[in-house]
């Protein structure tokens, strides 16, 4: 059996491979970052899977420009488009790539072990008194927390999936987001907590052990919620 046909393109085939490696080698790219305090954002154009667009004003010199804010992901991602924006540079059409800035501070570099464990404890503090309440939030992760480090003050947002608690009643386990369900809502844990705190404050969580011997489990369940016309439910607090 014959293997996949190279491609190769019809026109300018070999630009790359007659160009110095510095060119298209993006991920040894060292990137020059200029400051964000030089932009104010003035309001949001749109947004994408990867990134949301603002419109801004660079306060050096009252210019309008478009500034892109990527969503985290991968840096090896995120040095390939800049790479390829600043080849481009100057080209007839091409969008001209002005300026590239970075957060300074990030939350997770600069919270003590003291603070992580003063802001896990806000967090279940606020859970334990919606609980008391006989309210389930069930959308719980670092989008929907927000900090004032500063003042240390910390609030649970976004109710829009919260739910009243009865006992006995069947709830919907097709909540909160994929990437930060708690195991209970997979494999029948009943405690999570510190797994999501883990991925909230950036540290590793020891998930892959903890797992391991489940993955079966959660492949079964998934194909039974395929084939499946009944939505799978719980009667325990997600």
């Amino acid at each position: 059996m014959s293997g996949p046909v190279p491609s190769r393109a019809r026109v300018y085939t070999d630009v790359n491979t007659q160009r110095p490696c510095e060119y298209w080698d993006y991920e040894s790219h060292v990137v020059e970052w200029g400051n964000q305090d030089d932009y104010q954002l003035v309001r949001k154009l749109g947004r994408g899977k990867y990134s949301e667009v603002f419109e801004a004003i660079n306060i050096t010199n009252n210019e309008k420009v478009v500034v892109k804010i990527l969503k985290p992901v991968k840096k090896k991602k995120i040095k390939r488009e800049i790479k390829i924006l600043e080849n481009l540079r100057g080209g007839p059409n091409i969008i001209n790539l002005l300026d590239i800035v970075k957060d300074p501070v990030q939350l997770y570099q600069t919270l003590s072990d003291f603070d992580i464990r003063f802001y896990m404890y806000e967090i279940l503090k606020a859970l334990d008194y919606c609980h008391s309440m006989g309210v389930m939030h069930r959308d719980v992760k670092p989008h929907n927390v927000m900090i004032d480090h500063e003042h240390r003050k910390l609030r649970l947002i976004d109710w829009g999936l919260a739910e009243f608690y009865h006992p006995g009643q069947e709830y919907n386990v097709r909540v909160a987001s994929r990437y930060f369900k708690g195991p209970e809502l997979l494999v029948d844990y009943q405690v999570s907590r510190g797994l999501f705190l883990s991925f909230f404050f950036r540290q590793t969580p020891n998930i892959f052990g903890f797992f391991f011997k489940q993955i079966l489990l959660i492949l079964t369940r998934n194909k039974q919620d395929k084939t499946s016309s009944n939505t799978k439910k719980k009667t325990a607090f997600p």
